[in-house]
């Protein structure tokens, strides 16, 4: 695990830890190295915790999304259909009240993001690993990319659009962190 060391203007240091362990340190312009090093040096019990939390993080995402296998052709298959089984009822019934049309959905396995809607094609795709949350989770996650459609940004609008097509989306999120950082759900 490395120290990576980036100048920069600010007025003072920082440090954070990076996924893979190594930790990224801002100086200011003018700090000389070996002030650096003994803010390094007398921080090295944070960077050790900081190091811990970040990999038990890391293994408790990894716990999560392992709880559904998509090794094989077959299992993202078996996985697609069910999802599928599960969210083409949802798309047809909000798509209608919502008076939005998406020009295809798709499914793949996401794991940065639940789903992601394509302005320019109106296309939606879904994250497979949706199969690892409860059913009204699921369902925020199909309203707020429908929501997309009419609105793309995170704006009061599109927030206003969820209240209106899925008042419960703030305890759906809420519950989505919750069981995606816990690692239980349905």
């Amino acid at each position: 695990m490395a120290i990576m060391l980036t100048y920069r203007r600010t007025r003072r240091l920082s440090m954070r830890i990076a996924k893979n362990g190594d930790v990224h340190v801002s100086a200011p312009i003018a700090m000389s190295k070996m002030e650096v090093e003994r803010f390094i040096n007398q921080h090295q019990d944070w960077i050790a915790e900081a190091r811990k939390k970040t990999a038990e993080r890391l293994n408790q995402r990894a716990a999560f999304y392992n709880q559904l296998q998509l090794t094989t052709k077959e299992q993202k298959a078996e996985a697609v259909r069910r999802l599928e089984a599960l969210v083409n009822p949802m798309i047809e019934q909000h798509a209608k009240v919502m008076g939005v049309n998406p020009s295809s959905v798709n499914y793949k396995p996401m794991i940065s993001r639940w789903g992601m809607c394509k302005m320019k094609d109106r296309s939606i795709s879904f994250s497979i690993y949706l199969l690892l949350l409860p059913n009204w989770c699921i369902e925020h996650v199909v309203v707020h990319e429908l929501c997309h459609l009419l609105e793309p940004s995170h704006n009061a609008r599109f927030h206003a659009l969820m209240d209106k097509f899925f008042p419960l989306w703030r305890e759906a999120r809420k519950e989505t962190r919750r069981v995606a950082k816990n690692g239980y759900g349905n």
